[in-house]
């Protein structure tokens, strides 16, 4: 435990590093394994600095800059704050990298349905054959090999996993659940992002955009709104609209002339078809 005054140190400290970094943060350690901790600081050692410790010291060094106050409202449970130079939304993909994938255990509630492929597993014949047929898994031995010769959901959605499923998952080497560390919110240039903003990939951005895009010509089309997108389908509708509006009237204009004598053509050939069709 430390002392007041080793206290104020690591404060002091902390606060001269922060100082430096153009982007500051908060991260949610509460429940993440600490390999995955390891992992991820070794994978962004280059990018990012953590500073760890207890709640109300990382409050004393969010406090200790105006800029970076507001963010003392999202340290909760297990935190630490995050360092970096690089864009807020860099750092939030960097972080979804270095994601996890758990086994699970029992009494867990699945996050989604927990499926069991068709096909050959690595599995000697035994006694998990004896485990896989107990949880309802259709196993056949082929060869000397342990198949799965039909897919199955072994847990659906939302239920609890069972001590027995678990053990299948554990064999078979699925794991259903993940850990990832997110940042709960990252501080660049006076803006604060949030998860809900950060969490943006490049193709959800690019689809959005598309749609609104698409949405906003549907509407300019519509109304007869004048811009570099709508100008040649406006003057294309333009003259579409006049050629028909001509045709009705019978307006013996250029360009409808020789639509309507191949209007009267066709008719007069339509009509002697009719009458040769009688005779």
């Amino acid at each position: 435990m430390l002392s007041k005054k080793e206290k104020e140190g690591f404060v002091k400290e902390a606060a001269k590093a922060m100082s430096k970094y153009s982007t500051v943060g908060v991260i949610n350690l509460s429940g993440i394994p600490d390999r995955l901790l390891q992992k991820t600081r070794n994978g962004m050692k280059s990018e990012i600095r953590l500073i760890l410790g207890k709640k109300n010291i990382l409050e004393r060094v969010l406090k200790s800059e105006e800029r970076t106050e507001k963010l003392t409202e999202n340290l909760s449970g297990t935190s630490a704050i995050v360092l970096s130079n690089a864009d807020p939304f860099e750092i939030y993909k960097a972080f979804k990298s270095n994601e996890i994938k758990l086994a699970a255990k029992p009494k867990q509630i699945a996050p989604a349905d927990i499926n069991i492929e068709a096909g050959e597993t690595s599995l000697q014949p035994g006694q998990a054959v004896t485990e896989l047929k107990q949880a309802g898994v259709d196993v056949q031995i082929q060869k000397g090999k342990v198949m799965i010769s039909k897919s199955k959901v072994l847990v659906k959605k939302g239920e609890t996993i069972t001590s027995t499923a678990a053990k299948v998952l554990h064999t078979l080497g699925v794991a259903p659940f993940k850990a990832v560390i997110e940042p709960v919110s990252l501080l660049s240039n006076g803006i604060i992002f949030r998860k809900d903003v950060l969490d943006i990939s490049a193709e959800k951005t690019i689809t959005g955009l598309s749609k609104a895009f698409m949405e906003a010509y549907t509407i300019c089309i519509e109304i007869g709104e004048v811009n570099e997108y709508t100008l040649k389908p406006l003057v294309v509708k333009a003259y579409l609209q006049a050629l028909a509006l001509g045709l009705e009237a019978k307006a013996y204009e250029p360009g409808i002339i020789e639509l309507l004598i191949g209007r009267a053509s066709a008719q007069a050939s339509a009509l002697g078809n009719a009458d040769n069709g009688k005779s």
